[in-house]
């Protein structure tokens, strides 16, 4: 199930993405070619853009699309690579699970406080806080998933293999061998 609502995640980080390159687009349109000045363009692309990355990173923890150092894992026997990826993901749920809490705090403040940007649009901070406590919350959500897996210690360990690529050399960095 966790599968699906990464993938669900990730296909709206997709869209938050297009939306974003979007509000850039006419941005530069609305500037340069009409002469006009932009109030909203500039903070509604990085919120945007910003919700892709948050929204997406369940998924890349799924698919093992993250960047790895390998020297180590590498140069161990199954045993203890096994811990190590075991005890880095537990790292990683521990530093997810604290930004999760408090995203949820910040979201709260400023949803109870009527908080807003402060800029020239200056829209309610809230909506923008949004995809930090979904990304953050769905991504605790992945990692418990993955490290509670029969026989996959470490995050990203389902991901399906990729095709036949050459064997790296030890100690190179890799990024989970999704393109």
């Amino acid at each position: 199930m966790m599968r699906w609502v990464s993938i669900g995640a990730a296909i709206i980080a997709a869209l938050a993405l297009l939306i974003g390159v979007l509000a850039v687009c006419h941005m530069i349109f609305t500037r340069y070619v009409m002469g006009e000045s932009t109030t909203w363009q500039t903070e509604f692309a990085i919120f945007s853009i910003t919700a892709a990355m948050l929204l997406g990173s369940p998924y890349v923890l799924l698919t093992g699309g993250h960047v790895a150092v390998t020297v180590l894992p590498d140069a161990l026997s199954s045993g203890p690579r096994y811990a190590m990826q075991l005890i880095a993901a537990l790292v990683g749920l521990l530093f997810c699970a604290a930004l999760a809490y408090g995203s949820w705090l910040y979201l709260l403040e400023a949803w109870h406080g009527g908080w807003t940007t402060g800029s020239v649009w200056n829209p309610p901070l809230w909506p923008a806080l949004v995809p930090l406590v979904v990304g953050t919350t769905l991504l605790v959500t992945q990692y418990l998933a993955e490290i509670l897996q029969p026989g996959t210690p470490e995050p990203s360990a389902s991901a399906p293999a990729p095709s036949t690529p050459a064997p790296s050399a030890p100690g190179t960095i890799e990024s989970g061998g999704h393109d």
